[in-house]
């Protein structure tokens, strides 16, 4: 029983890694200011899961 949790736990942080690299390069190719960037990308990496929430409702967006 402990294998599985351990399984899920490892693929929620894979994805939550994978998540949190996909918003800080999203980030850094934005048009921001360099201090808006920096404060995102320590937000992202400080509180992964709320900071990838928080980046999807109010942060900024990437060039297209």
């Amino acid at each position: 029983m402990g294998i599985e949790i351990t399984g899920v736990t490892g693929v929620g942080g894979l994805l939550l890694l994978i998540v949190a690299v996909w918003a800080i390069v999203s980030t850094v190719n934005s048009q921001a200011s360099t201090p808006g960037k920096v404060i995102w990308v320590i937000l992202i990496l400080l509180l992964p899961l709320l900071g990838f929430v928080l980046w999807l409702i109010f942060g900024p967006r990437s060039r297209r």
